[in-house]
């Protein structure tokens, strides 16, 4: 955690529970939990060609061993959606160091079998045609010094030339705090209400089948 580009702590984070940064400049991710930071890691992103769309999104469905659209011989293991319509999320596949995905995420095995884990999905109408709740907010940023110098080839001259700042981070979240806020409450409502639902269920009494003699 000591080596983390991004800040141990931002204060705006504070009320949210969960929260994940993708930065196209540094390819790496960070993980918040009401502020503080709790894992960070590789990433390759979206190639020139065909670059990861940036901006707060929301983690949506996921799938343990998804296919590519691409190619059906590329196998993503803990495939994890967070752009729908156009089929971008994070999962595992091989990090070259430098931004090669076709707009996708890719990170380390461990990596995204832990996210797998910790992110919440989206929250479906039973028809599954209506989003009742959001899930995880994810907020992708910034770009790629295509053809420029990597960040990282910087440190020996300058240990803090990959680090984002918390001003930085501060100014990137803030335009978006309110809603983050508002689909995290909305969140708990809809699964507070969903188990207040099973709970009845579960409660009434079961009826007995009569057979016929």
């Amino acid at each position: 955690m000591e080596y983390s580009p991004f800040p141990m702590q931002i204060d705006v984070l504070s009320p949210v529970k969960k929260f994940v940064v993708f930065s196209y400049p540094i390819q790496a991710y960070g993980v918040y939990s009401n502020g503080t930071l709790v894992k960070w890691g590789p990433t390759s992103m979206g190639k020139k060609s065909a670059k990861t769309k940036t901006g707060l999104t929301f983690a949506n469905w996921k799938k343990q061993l998804a296919i590519s659209t691409v190619s059906s011989e590329w196998k993503l293991p803990y495939n994890f959606n967070i752009f729908n319509l156009d089929g971008i999320g994070w999962h595992q596949y091989d990090l070259p160091g430098y931004p090669a995905s076709h707009s996708c995420l890719r990170l380390l095995m461990n990596d995204a079998k832990w996210l797998y884990g910790y992110a919440d999905t989206w929250v479906l109408n039973p028809g599954g045609a209506t989003t009742k709740a959001k899930g995880t907010p994810v907020l992708v940023y910034g770009d790629y010094p295509w053809g420029k110098r990597k960040p990282w080839r910087k440190l020996l001259n300058d240990p803090n030339s990959n680090n984002v700042s918390v001003e930085q981070m501060t100014q990137m979240i803030e335009p978006n705090i309110q809603k983050i806020l508002k689909e995290q409450d909305n969140r708990e409502r809809v699964v507070d209400s969903i188990k207040a639902a099973k709970a009845v269920v579960e409660q009434m009494p079961q009826t007995t089948k009569t057979v016929e003699p």
